[in-house]
């Protein structure tokens, strides 16, 4: 740190926090008591570390909004008036995230709500710097003050923060309850006291509805719908009335296990490929109300272009070792079997060198070398390479990192795909990617000469199958006595 006083205040607060870990622990200063019992003392002072850590980080977190707020204003002096707007506030949001290592989205989000706080919302301000709110809290009232105005924001405040103000809330205090039952309150209000009718915000938000998807661990993922509250209850209602119908003494599925069957058998016409099928009109004669036999509409299910990273041994059956799908991670191996085999064109495989886990071969379907080039990025880099972008898309762009008129050659290690957002990004600002290799994607030097070393795979060796097992693949491998490179060749020719 170049200020020293900032540097000596870190410093103190890293020697306070030690003294605090050692009475934690028993071992610190005060941490047992002579007289009395030790036990209990310390049990006390826990409690006591842990109150005081709430006001802390609240007060760490208005530090952090203020200091935030303090360096857009600062970045907006030092560019000049030259610097359009959109093209600094970007720079600023991705500075802001590679210092506090989170996605841009996230940057943009503590930002705009550092920006509220310290503008238009004075006491949650004073609130949570006296640490009796927390972020949470301070972040429920930006988000429920951000469509109200001045006068309504400023109304929100005073009837939660200030007990004075007429027809102040004379319930539970905001810091001390959950913030999520504090978002309950707020919103309540904010219904309430809008000065638009409710008829018409919603009349608006309808036209935001959507659905996200969220891979998560061990091969699931989670489906989720923003909808107009009515339909997402009768949503909910109709699952949960179709699973508690079918619900008995021979069935062994819980009725959480049996409300998402039945969602995702509507949803796909009741054709998953799977033991699991939960018929939606059963019970009903077969009919879905409307006189059409086998319930919903079939819905073709969609193909993503999407590459399947499979070790050899793992296609061939001899282990069971996760394979990769793009955009999402690591997926059971007889889905990766399974997608291979029914892909179609659609799923492009690929294989990796059984000794040390490198890409060996991408799927033969194309070979044009643009192609392949393109599909050798996207499997390098797994996404965006900015820091803290989780951006998969296929419209990541091909970017050269020493331009073509600089003497920049088409080749991988010149290459980088950053999403449309960070490619915009080091076209209009002084954010430039750093060199690249094969196997790793360029980092990212910001305005500020700090260096952002971007995500890269992390490649590992296939797991090698305990014994050979020839009738699992007698067609597919040559099973000599020395294999060698001309045998994972003809290996590699007979999957093609």
């Amino acid at each position: 740190m170049s200020n020293r006083v900032v540097a000596q205040a870190y410093a103190e607060i890293t020697a306070a926090v030690a003294v605090l870990t050692g009475v934690a622990r028993g071992s610190g200063p005060g941490g047992l008591s002579v007289a009395g019992d030790p036990v209990r003392d310390l049990s006390e002072d826990c409690l006591d570390i842990l109150a005081g850590g709430v006001r802390a980080e609240a007060q760490m977190a208005c530090l952090k909004a203020l200091t935030a707020v303090t360096y857009a204003d600062t970045a907006q002096a030092v560019a000049g008036p030259e610097t359009s707007g959109q093209a600094l506030e970007m720079a600023v949001t991705a500075e802001v995230g590679c210092v506090l290592t989170i996605g841009d989205r996230a940057a943009g989000s503590l930002l705009a709500i550092s920006h509220a706080l310290a503008t238009t919302l004075p006491l949650t301000l004073t609130a949570l710097q006296a640490g009796t709110i927390s972020w949470q809290h301070a972040r429920v009232m930006a988000d429920e003050a951000a469509t109200l105005g001045p006068a309504g924001a400023a109304a929100l405040e005073a009837h939660f923060l200030d007990p004075d103000s007429p027809g102040a809330a004379t319930g539970c205090p905001p810091g001390e309850m959950p913030a999520g039952r504090f978002r309950h309150h707020a919103r309540t209000w904010r219904e309430r006291h809008h000065s638009d009718s409710i008829e018409k915000r919603h009349a608006k938000s309808v036209l935001d509805r959507r659905i996200d998807y969220s891979p998560d661990q061990d091969g699931m993922a989670w489906i989720t719908a923003y909808l107009p509250a009515d339909t997402a209850a009768a949503i909910w209602n109709r699952t949960t009335a179709i699973a508690r119908g079918l619900q008995g003494p021979t069935e062994p599925r819980t009725l959480t296990q049996l409300r998402v069957d039945a969602y995702a058998t509507a949803l796909l016409g009741g054709h998953q490929n799977d033991n699991r099928n939960v018929d939606s009109t059963r019970g009903s004669g077969g009919s879905d109300g409307n006189g059409n036999q086998g319930g919903a509409a079939r819905v073709p299910t969609p193909r993503a272009q999407v590459l399947v990273t499979v070790p050899v041994f793992s296609l061939l059956g001899a282990t069971e070792e996760p394979a990769m799908l793009d955009g999402y991670g690591p997926i059971p191996a007889s889905m990766a079997r399974d997608l291979v085999a029914n892909g179609a064109e659609s799923f492009h495989r690929v294989l990796v060198d059984p000794r040390d886990g490198a890409p060996l071969e991408i799927g033969r379907a194309s070979y044009r070398l643009t192609k392949a080039m393109r599909q050798w990025l996207r499997l390098r880099d797994g996404k965006c390479p900015f820091p803290g972008c989780s951006n998969n898309s296929l419209d990541n762009e091909a970017d050269h990192l020493l331009a073509w008129a600089d003497g920049g050659t088409t080749g991988i290690s010149n290459l980088g795909q950053p999403c449309p957002r960070h490619h915009r990004l080091r076209h209009t600002t002084a954010w430039q990617p750093s060199p690249a290799t094969p196997t790793r994607p360029p980092g990212w030097i910001s305005p500020t000469g700090r260096r952002y070393t971007s995500e890269h795979q992390n490649w590992e060796p296939p797991h090698w199958p305990q014994r050979p097992r020839p009738h699992s693949y007698p067609a597919l491998i040559h099973l000599g006595p020395s294999p060698g490179e001309d045998g994972l060749e003809r290996l590699l020719h007979a999957l093609a």
